[in-house]
């Protein structure tokens, strides 16, 4: 395996709506590949880093399509597992009119609950550059302890980590167990990307965003990102041996929302290949605004995500 990024998590298929409003009231759906993990690995492809996927699908149609829009995006199937015991996981996305979206899952024992610990070898780990993971595979069976033990080794064995908690409230039995756990990925993640609703939910407090952020900066991250939706994005950071603290913001860019499925995802893809590639924490922001702006404008994840051109054409445009 020739890749530098390892990106670990649920890959499935999305049901886009015909239309918005509740899941009662929608007539048709439409077929679309997700899962925040993989869409992360696929944004890295099409910014043309070397990601590769450790993921889990079911032998069944939809495990075989995932796996044919993996491999069409160029990811190494070294890691795409596929389950013969267990199905693929399904999420019907309803959307409200300002294009925001809720999921109902239909993931009891599928095949990505049973991502197995240790399957990704030491070795494989100390020739990479940056491990990420995401929260979902954290909310049940065996793949929360393969995911905390893949973050855990692969801090150890010298990687950047990343982690996204991701948090989908339909998949955790409660509040406590997702904070216990989600903290538990938090003490081995270098970088954390999240909404300050979501650093809340893990138990960081404070009256600002700045101040929550800063306080799970205890937790064990050097740095920490936070999307904010219309408000833009922030990143802060405490002091390490290669960066000082800093805080920057970006207040974001004017889109015509459609879908706002995958934008956190592409801006996590975007702000590791900015990083990766040497830029500075306020450049970053900006990079990973425009790649989660623009795919916000097209239905879906995978299929609304930008090229390393697209990137460069609305930061010039918008004068970044």
């Amino acid at each position: 395996m020739n890749a530098s990024v390892l990106v670990a998590g649920e890959t499935l298929v999305d049901f886009l709506p015909d239309r918005p409003g509740p899941l009662s009231a929608v007539g048709q759906f439409e077929r679309r590949p997700g899962g925040a993990p993989a869409n992360v690995a696929v944004a890295l492809a099409r910014l043309e880093h070397d990601p590769a996927l450790w993921t889990r699908v079911g032998n069944d149609p939809f495990g075989r399509y995932l796996v044919d829009v993996l491999a069409d995006h160029g990811l190494p199937d070294d890691y795409v597992e596929v389950d013969h015991d267990a199905q693929t996981t399904l999420a019907f996305v309803t959307h409200d009119e300002s294009g925001d979206r809720t999921f109902s899952f239909y993931r009891d024992g599928t095949a990505d609950t049973r991502l197995e610990p240790g399957t990704v070898g030491d070795d494989t780990l100390d020739s990479l550059e940056w491990v990420h993971t995401g929260g979902v595979t954290l909310s049940s069976g065996r793949s929360r302890e393969a995911t905390l033990g893949l973050l855990e080794r692969a801090q150890v064995l010298g990687c950047t980590t990343s982690f996204d908690p991701n948090h989908r409230p339909e998949l955790w039995a409660d509040r406590e167990t997702f904070e216990r756990i989600g903290r538990r990925a938090l003490a081995h993640t270098d970088v954390c990307k999240a909404t300050v609703e979501e650093l809340e939910l893990l138990g960081c407090a404070g009256e600002t965003p700045e101040a929550v952020a800063r306080d799970a900066l205890d937790c064990g991250p050097h740095t920490v990102f936070l999307t904010r939706g219309s408000e833009g994005a922030m990143v802060v950071t405490d002091t390490t041996a290669s960066m000082p603290e800093a805080v920057f913001e970006h207040p974001g860019f004017e889109a015509d929302v459609v879908d706002t499925t995958g934008a956190g995802d592409a801006f996590v893809a975007g702000l590791v290949a900015s990083l990766r590639e040497g830029r500075g924490l306020e450049e970053t922001l900006a990079f990973a605004s425009a790649v989660a702006a623009q795919t916000t404008t097209e239905p879906g994840a995978m299929t609304a995500l930008p090229t390393r051109d697209d990137v460069q054409e609305w930061l010039d445009a918008a004068g970044s």
